[in-house]
């Protein structure tokens, strides 16, 4: 099973991590030189010995997730089992995508229908896929957008729907960088958590589109076959910050209230903020013992070392602008004072 990497002529980076691949992968700049003339923490093979690759993705006879939700055919969205003796998790998809991922997150094969395209795989592999990878890897994750206030990142968590993305998008159109969209990760580097950079784009529906270009043809889709759009960044100027940062402070996006005119910014701590954080994980799903002790304790430590605040946004849409213009001056507010320190509140 195990190609060197001097095959694997593409080299990326994303999260943190020096990914190698035969394909050049959708949406990722590509690194200068080969990918084999350096270290790589993970090699990625995308539709590569098709006389192989079925006999390896057959079904498991038992899961070890089944996704409540389901496609039009009543198929679980999502199942992951074992693979190869247990050697690789599999990922398999009611569109047909499949996946396979190595125990130690340094190996990940792909393959898809002949109907599918390499953007449609990268939906799943740049999200779930590499969410998992870095899970494996040690490396914590938020469900989140990451941008950079200051000289710092603040992480726009949420639950689906919370608006996340639309947010990082405006932040990104009001000129502060984006750091990452979806996926936070943080690297635990013991006297701080660095958040690492994603990949230069932000992800939206349609009507999110339409709330900050007017048009969701404004932006192009994510895949000919999906209505998604994305946000460039490093163009028209939306910036993105491709170095880590010092995680500064998070904000949970609460439910549009009607009622209100103007957004509302409230302190977070303690088992509230702990629980916010756990529930906003990605890839929860899929934790070992390992992984969630893991998790528990950076999340304790991400609590009492963060500033977390909870916004409860109006509901009107063009208040998207507001909103960041409220959360900026907070973050700069609060991340000038030491996060064991108390807040006077005005």
């Amino acid at each position: 099973m195990g190609y060197a990497a001097e095959y694997l002529s593409f080299a990326h980076v994303a999260y943190g991590l020096r990914i190698a691949t035969n394909i050049p992968l959708s949406g990722l700049p590509e690194e200068s030189g080969r990918a084999g003339q350096e270290a790589v923490d993970v090699q990625i093979r995308l539709k590569e010995n098709p006389a192989f690759l079925p006999a390896f993705f057959d079904f498991p006879r038992e899961f070890l997730y089944i996704s409540a939700s389901s496609g039009e055919q009543g198929q679980p969205n999502l199942r992951v089992g074992m693979l190869a003796d247990g050697k690789y998790f599999g990922f398999f998809y009611n569109d047909g995508a499949r996946f396979a991922v190595d125990r130690h997150g340094r190996e990940v094969w792909a393959d898809w229908p002949e109907n599918y395209t390499l953007e449609d795989a990268c939906t799943y592999l740049l999200g779930p896929v590499m969410g998992f990878v870095l899970r494996l890897r040690g490396v914590v994750c938020l469900h989140a957008s990451g941008v950079v206030i200051g000289d710092r990142a603040v992480a726009l968590v949420g639950l689906p729907g919370a608006g996340k993305s639309t947010t990082a998008a405006a932040f990104a159109c009001a000129g502060f960088p984006v750091l990452s969209d979806d996926v936070v990760a943080l690297a635990d580097k013991g006297a701080q958590f660095l958040v690492q950079p994603g990949y230069p784009r932000v992800n939206l529906w349609p009507d999110s589109a339409v709330t900050l270009f007017e048009s969701d043809d404004a932006l192009p889709r994510i895949t000919p076959t999906w209505d998604k759009r994305y946000m460039p960044l490093g163009q028209n100027g939306h910036y993105f910050a491709s170095r880590p940062l010092p995680l500064g402070a998070i904000y949970i996006l609460d439910g549009r209230d009607r009622a209100l005119t103007s957004p509302v910014v409230e302190e977070v701590s303690g088992e509230e903020a702990f629980m916010a954080l756990v529930t906003n994980t990605y890839v929860n799903y899929l934790l070992d013992q390992d992984m969630r002790r893991t998790e528990f304790d950076v999340l304790s430590r991400v609590v009492s070392e963060t500033p977390m605040r909870r916004v409860r946004p109006p509901a009107e849409p063009s208040a998207i602008f507001d909103l960041c213009q409220a959360i900026a001056a907070d973050a700069k507010r609060v991340m000038a004072v030491p996060a064991n320190a108390t807040l006077v509140h005005g």
